[in-house]
């Protein structure tokens, strides 16, 4: 059985829309058909951190979904994906999906996305983390989802902020395995003492 190269992608409000970003031009150069939801927290966000707009983003992805519309078809499980990528993902969305409180798009779609056994992967962005999130995070890897902290992996040798988050989001790219050949692999400790 195949599945259709489709993706959803969350763009909650925490720190970090460039990986939301990053991940919707990779997905549109492996041509995945991608589905954005951006919160209303995302779009302040944006707002303060990015030298690209919303209409930028929305550019990037081949369907843009309000995050009131619950009836959007990314809402049920019919509807076939890979899965969803929250990129980055708030601590509050992360309590939305943990506790299955789905009073909006991106944590109905994830909420759909867990009962179908697909995969789902948060890029949790929020340090330094007390028992609740802590809790939030192992509900949801209980639940079958991944946690994904976007941390920058210094072996890689980043020489900008673009290697660093090309490398988190390749990673997060190989667990659907999906490969944009952007991610210095680790070689190995040959010779190294």
């Amino acid at each position: 059985m195949t599945h259709p190269r489709r993706m959803i992608v969350g763009i909650s409000g925490a720190s970090g829309v460039v990986y939301g970003k990053r991940i919707l031009e990779l997905l549109r150069e492996l041509e995945i058909e991608t589905h954005l939801i951006m919160s209303r927290a995302a779009c302040i966000t944006l707002a303060a951190e990015a030298v690209f707009t919303r209409q930028d983003l929305e550019a990037l992805a081949t369907t843009t979904h309000s995050n009131k519309d619950i009836g959007a078809a990314c809402s049920s499980g019919s509807y076939r994906t890979l899965g969803m990528i929250v990129a980055p993902c708030s601590v509050k969305t992360l309590a939305e999906i943990s506790t299955g409180t789905t009073d909006n798009l991106i944590s109905r779609a994830a909420d759909v996305v867990l009962k179908e056994r697909r995969r789902l992967v948060l890029m949790l962005r929020e340090t330094p983390l007390h028992l609740g999130h802590i809790r939030n995070m192992a509900q949801v890897t209980e639940m079958g989802g991944i946690i994904y902290p976007p941390v920058p992996a210094f072996y890689a040798k980043p020489q900008s902020i673009e290697d660093m988050v090309d490398h988190t989001v390749g990673r997060v790219l190989d667990l659907f395995d999906l490969d944009p050949g952007i991610v210095r692999r680790w070689p190995g400790t040959q010779g190294v003492e």
